[in-house]
């Protein structure tokens, strides 16, 4: 027998041979085995041999159970050209190039309104596209409820086999599993009182969008006994669908433990303009402000709370006023904001509320009363006030007397119809161009209407010529990359074309114009071909 076979069987344990290979022979020889260059080859002999032994020793276990084949999708497939697009955008990787972009689009901010076409289309998502779907929705939790929607009831059994894509069962119903109808009425009560809190809250919120009346009496059947935080999340499932049915229970947890559920309930209380609650805010906000008659001009007099009573308590005005805000103001500011905004005019003989609006107030109570009426406005979705507080876009910093800040020009917008809305914002980037528009272009319905980006090309064009670096509206770009209407690439051709530099023109900014101009031609373009594949035929 050679000193290699010797070696091969010499019967070291694995643990032994793992030692020596980690020290090396030239620190520990094989048993058995030759020095110098004989010994490495010794000693993998030997693993050989105990690999053998090892795996000819294992006992044979049972067979695991197969999993059940993946449900069918009943959905039309994808057209041949709108999977090979998909494919690509797939693909597509956040800072796959290393740098600029250049003139290229970036397709991975093009898929989500992909997704959004092809769930307005139908269409089922192809079984190989699953697992690079199931992989951008985790990477991005922006794409989930477009992604999930897309890659349907197959997507949830493979997220069953792999640990990676278990979000996509806790972003599903009842963790993908089907939930009870209103017409099973014993498994709604047992997954009710039986299931987990992921699935007691979707099964409540599917039985909100169909049967509001039952999902109501479901909720009170164990509201008593359910944790603060869980009668939290419930009462905001009621949110959907909120009517004056949903009243009496409402009024029911504003004496509530948790001081978090008796504010939610007073806020969804106030919503309703008929209720009871609002109908006390109402008495108290409208006796804290009244016209003066006696000044040249009718004038609006506020006097705000004196204290914070328990009345006001158990209808929601949170008594401790935040840092830096005087108590009275923070008490009437919670009183306008739950108040309905129908009051105003009664209280005012009448007046609208743009002539409401319109009235100077005294002893500098304007800010915190307009705005008390914006949040008001937002909360109840009333657009005549949301208007009135709005004002008309090329006013003087571009707001009406309530609208402080952009944040809330952009929640009135928000709550006036798509159309007009559009039309308020156009005028505004026309007034004010486009350094402040960001937010506001963000509540505006896609594709952008004719009006609204048209005012948005121009106003670039306009920086442009100002021969400043584009890299300052680099947001709005890439807004404009996902809202123009397509159409639009027409009348960006000649920007996309480099152009002289004026004399007082930052180094190089027309290059960098044109780039980016042609990346916004390119993008529009890449976005009309994707609804065209998208098109049922």
């Amino acid at each position: 027998m050679t000193s290699t076979s010797s070696a091969a069987s010499s019967g070291l344990s694995w643990e032994e041979l793992v030692t020596t290979a980690l020290l090396g022979t030239d620190r520990r020889t094989p048993p058995g085995s030759g020095s110098g260059r004989e010994a490495p080859v010794a000693l993998l002999d030997a693993a050989a041999v105990e690999t053998v032994r090892r795996r000819a020793g294992i006992r044979p276990v049972r067979a695991a159970v197969r999993p059940e084949p993946a449900p069918a999708d009943g959905r039309p497939p994808l057209p041949p050209a709108a999977t090979r697009r998909l494919a690509t955008l797939l693909a597509d990787r956040p800072g796959a190039g290393g740098g600029r972009r250049g003139t290229a689009p970036d397709l991975m901010e093009l898929l989500p309104q992909w997704l959004a076409l092809a769930n307005a289309y139908g269409y089922a998502a192809p079984p190989e596209a699953l697992p690079a779907l199931l992989d951008a929705a985790r990477g991005r939790t922006d794409l989930r409820p477009a992604a999930l929607a897309f890659a349907g009831v197959r997507a949830l059994w493979l997220a069953r086999l792999n640990p990676d894509w278990r979000f996509a069962l806790r972003a599903a119903p009842g963790g993908g599993a089907a939930l009870p109808g209103p017409g099973e009425p014993e498994r709604v009560r047992r997954l009710w009182q039986e299931g987990l809190f992921a699935e007691r809250v979707a099964l409540l919120t599917a039985l909100r969008a169909h049967d509001p009346g039952t999902a109501r009496e479901l909720l009170a059947s164990t509201w008593p006994t359910e944790r603060a935080e869980d009668r939290l999340m419930f009462l905001d499932a009621l949110r959907a669908g909120l009517a004056a049915e949903d009243e009496p229970f409402l009024e029911g947890a504003l004496a509530d433990r948790s001081r978090n559920v008796r504010a939610t309930a007073a806020e969804l209380l106030s919503a309703l303009p008929s209720s009871a609650l609002a109908g006390r805010m109402a008495r108290r906000a409208t006796a804290c402000v009244a016209v003066d008659h006696t000044r040249g001009t009718p004038t609006l007099v506020v006097e705000a709370p004196h204290e914070c009573d328990p009345g006001m308590e158990r209808d929601g005005v949170q008594p401790k006023a935040p840092a830096g805000r005087g108590e009275r103001s923070w008490w009437l500011g919670q009183l306008v904001e739950a108040a309905p905004l129908g009051a105003w005019s009664r209280r005012f003989g009448g007046r609208t509320p743009e002539e409401i609006v319109a009235l100077p107030v005294a002893d500098d109570w304007q800010g915190e009363l307009h705005g008390a009426w914006c949040r008001a406005a937002v909360r109840q979705r009333d657009a005549g006030w949301s208007r009135a507080l709005l004002g008309a876009p090329s006013t003087p910093e571009a707001g009406g007397p309530g609208a402080v800040s952009l944040a809330e020009r952009a929640k009135l917008l928000a709550t006036i119809d798509a159309g007009e809305r559009a039309e308020w914002v156009a005028g505004f980037i026309g007034t004010h161009g486009l350094s402040e528009a960001f937010q506001l272009l963000g509540v505006c319905a896609v594709p952008w209407a004719p009006p609204l980006g048209r005012a948005v090309v121009d106003a670039l064009d306009i920086a442009r010529d100002a021969g400043s670096y584009p890299w300052s509206f680099s947001g709005v770009m890439g807004l404009a990359e996902r809202c123009l209407d397509p159409v639009e690439a027409v009348r960006l051709d000649p920007l996309a074309a480099a152009a002289e530099e004026p004399e007082n023109a930052a180094p190089g900014a027309g290059g960098y114009w044109a780039e980016a101009f042609q990346r916004l031609t390119s993008t529009l373009r890449l976005r009309a071909a994707m609804q065209a594949e998208l098109a049922p035929l």
